[in-house]
């Protein structure tokens, strides 16, 4: 079959939505909860080594997120455009936009490592002045970084596997770095098997153990099956007119992510100034809520190739019920995860060797932040229609008011009270302004793919 005829018919465009988004995106939403299982147990481990480890690896987050802004970021720009590429039967496109992606991600690599040098243990002096949270924070950050190339190969081979839809595949990449990162966090964290006893850097050389596996798996599963796109060595490099519409995409949800990071800082900063306990408990929380919201990027990374390849063949109807599909099935998921965190906060926590004092914060902590959990959902979902679409403006906006305008001043405020429960209200309240601008630029949006 030649590669015209390939691109024609490739399924995003022909089989019927329903069967087409749940075999796309359950892959990507099972090998998502398989990662949010293996940084809950990194978690899990390293919390056994004491409470001022747990909160350094919470304070490390911030740094870590830059790693997940720009390889995310970068790889929704380079999904999108490809995917488009390909409705739009555009070979040349489908190719530049590939080899131009793998040039950006080892760009990112380069940065994070830099980062990693010279930039760790300012950031956690400026954190904190307990001496154990920092050398923790510091050897566990630093070995992230510097090792991040791993991550980002990872998150751009995957994404390849993903934009001519082959989500299958690229859940078994993101299996295999799920593995072996379980399986190294309790060998190298208290020295199995004859290995030495490394602690919070054992954990760290797990996770990127994990992360250069699963990208050498994910190379060698593009080359051999991916043959609607073409890498070749000679084309990676720069080409400013593919890099300017990833980044039209992309850099939205970067800046988005890094917004993520800026907001985590900022509100650690506030609950530490209650107690390291509490910057724990918001550690915790954050990876307890991963196994919810990792789902439903997983739903994302399915919906948006078929939503850009849609928009790219001229087919809104297929677009609009991609979308609506989605939503129903990010809230269902997120009422469920309300659930759990409302009826089954002390067992979650206890994952974690939460002391009486860590309980005493945490249980009504994750009550009230779940709060938010139904209409977060929703509010990802649009978010992501509107990169999709061409609309990452929305998207972004949407993130700097709920995030810094709203989350963080009214956190700050809240603190003033001297009530540390009254902190955590910041969540739901971001998120009612979030799901007010959310419905106004998806309405926005839709009129958009109407006229197109």
């Amino acid at each position: 079959m030649d590669n015209e005829k390939v691109l024609r018919e490739n399924k995003m465009g022909v089989l019927p939505i329903a069967p087409l988004l749940a075999g796309m995106a359950v892959p990507m939403m099972i090998s998502m909860l398989v990662q949010a299982f293996y940084n809950v147990v990194d978690s899990i481990f390293v919390a056994r080594i004491s409470e001022n480890a747990l909160s350094a690896v919470s304070l490390a987050f911030p740094l870590q997120n830059i790693m997940i802004a720009l390889g995310g970021g970068t790889a929704l720009g380079m999904n999108a455009i490809l995917s488009r590429a390909l409705g739009e039967g555009d070979r040349d496109m489908v190719d530049r936009s590939a080899n131009t992606g793998i040039f950006l991600f080892i760009l990112s690599a380069i940065v994070c490592a830099l980062i990693g040098i010279f930039a760790t243990r300012p950031f956690f002096l400026l954190m904190t002045d307990v001496a154990e949270i920092v050398e923790y924070g510091v050897d566990y950050a630093s070995i992230c970084l510097i090792f991040s190339f791993g991550i980002f190969f990872q998150f751009c081979f995957e994404r390849l596997l993903q934009s001519t839809g082959k989500t299958n595949l690229a859940m078994i990449t993101q299996l295999v770095g799920a593995i072996i990162n379980i399986i190294l966090d309790p060998i190298l964290i208290f020295g199995l098997l004859g290995m030495p006893r490394l602690g919070v850097s054992g954990a760290a050389i797990a996770t990127v153990a994990g992360q250069i596996i699963a990208a050498i798996v994910a190379i060698i599963i593009n080359g051999r099956t991916n043959h609607e796109v073409r890498i070749s060595i000679k084309k990676i490099r720069w080409d400013t007119f593919v890099a300017k519409r990833i980044y039209t995409i992309g850099l939205p949800s970067i800046l988005m992510q890094s917004v993520g990071s800026v907001m985590n800082f900022c509100l650690n900063r506030i609950l530490i100034s209650f107690s390291t306990t509490a910057t724990a408990v918001f550690g915790a929380y954050f990876k307890l809520q991963s196994f919810i919201f990792m789902p439903i990027f997983g739903l994302n990374n399915g919906m948006v190739p078929i939503i850009a390849y849609n928009v790219g063949a001229k087919k809104p109807g297929r677009v609009k019920r991609t979308i609506t599909l989605s939503i129903v099935a990010a809230v269902s998921i997120m009422a469920v995860g309300t659930l759990a965190f409302e009826f089954l906060p002390k067992t979650l926590l206890g994952f974690f060797a939460a002391s009486e004092e860590m309980l005493a914060i945490g249980i009504p902590a994750l009550r009230i932040i779940a709060t938010h959990f139904i209409i977060a959902g929703f509010c990802i979902i649009t978010n992501s229609v509107c990169q999709a679409i061409g609309n990452p403006a929305h998207s972004l906006f949407i993130s700097i008011c709920r995030q810094l305008v709203v989350l963080i001043p009214a956190a700050w405020l809240l603190s003033k009270t001297g009530i540390l429960n009254l902190v955590w209200l910041a969540f739901p309240i971001a998120e009612i302004a979030s799901l007010i601008l959310c419905l106004i630029f998806l309405k926005k949006t839709m009129k958009s793919v109407a006229s197109k």
